[in-house]
């Protein structure tokens, strides 16, 4: 597919996730083979204040790209400043806006999916923003507060007026968080009211899922954000599966390493005792299912070092030959 300029070899976009897409974590879905990953959610005013913390969030790779940079607020000075900081870093391919997080102390600042309810302060963001960067620039927007969808319509229909370049829909409201089931009719009718891009987002939990929601809704691609912390290979499958009818499921070789590779970059990247604290439950998501996984589980509770992590997964990947 294309966003502006950008041909993206793939449909298939990793979701922005807090605590979890950071630069390790993209690298491996990258490896795995999806075709556009996303960074965690960058505050505008972060940036705006030179924030050694959100600054820290930006740090990229040359492997990760296409990348996705995705920016949250509610000034649209502040918006444009940030995403003029992402352009002059020339780290993004795609500057990505959040109208859709539904945490409360993102809502409580107006950001997220608080922007849903205003409309023109919504205008005056987008247009503040697509002013500030040549980037191709998209939207992440939910239902809204309601059943209806009409915010939805509204916001898209002001994103692509504003010059916003593709938009993605996760049909859940602001209340739904993660709960409950998402409207894919929404999306379907979002993408006809639309003639840029559209990408689904929502109960993708499966490959056939994806498959699924483009031909129910005519979506352009889909972004799948929980299902890739379990099977970071997911991503590709699904290009897979839309491209040829098929997919190969990963061999157990396949997954423990990537639980490797995950555990040397987080400790390259975090350092060793924080990568460690880190990977206790991080690595616990590869082994669902497997025999024998709750005594891994519990082993990895006890891990101090780089050594042991890769000792323990040695040794549990022996227990399930």
């Amino acid at each position: 597919m294309k966003i502006k300029a950008l041909n993206i070899d793939g449909r298939t976009f990793l979701a922005p996730l807090a605590g979890i897409t950071n630069l390790p974590f993209r690298l491996l879905v990258k490896q795995c083979g999806c075709a556009v990953v996303c960074s965690e959610m960058i505050s505008a005013k972060g940036l705006f204040y030179n924030s050694k913390k959100t600054l820290g969030l930006l740090s990229s790779k040359k492997e990760e790209q296409p990348l996705s940079v995705q920016l949250f607020g509610s000034d649209p000075h502040s918006m444009a400043n940030a995403a003029k900081v992402v352009t002059d870093l020339k780290i993004a391919d795609i500057i990505d806006l959040n109208f859709g997080c539904s945490v409360k102390k993102v809502v409580k600042q107006g950001a997220g999916v608080a922007l849903m309810k205003e409309p023109e302060l919504s205008k005056a963001i987008l247009t503040a923003v697509r002013k500030a960067t040549l980037l191709p620039l998209t939207i992440k927007i939910r239902s809204g507060w309601d059943y209806s969808g009409h915010q939805a319509f509204k916001i898209a229909q002001i994103a692509q007026d504003s010059g916003v370049d593709a938009i993605v829909i996760h049909p859940r409201t602001a209340g739904q968080g993660f709960k409950g089931k998402a409207d894919w009719e929404l999306i379907k009718k979002v993408k006809q009211q639309l003639t840029i891009p559209v990408i689904g987002n929502g109960d993708i939990n499966r490959v056939e899922d994806a498959h699924k929601m483009i031909t129910l809704t005519g979506c352009d691609a889909v972004m799948v954000g929980r299902a890739a912390m379990a099977n970071p290979f997911i991503l590709s499958q699904i290009d897979d599966f839309l491209e040829t009818g098929s997919y190969q499921i990963p061999s157990d070789y396949d997954i423990f390493r990537a639980m490797e590779s995950l555990t040397r970059m987080y400790v390259a990247y975090f350092g060793e005792k924080p990568a460690c604290k880190m990977l206790r439950g991080r690595l616990s998501w590869f082994v669902r299912g497997m025999k024998g996984c709750s005594a891994f589980r519990k082993n990895l509770c006890d891990i101090h070092s780089k050594d042991h992590a890769l000792a323990l997964i040695k040794d549990f990947e022996t227990v399930t030959q």
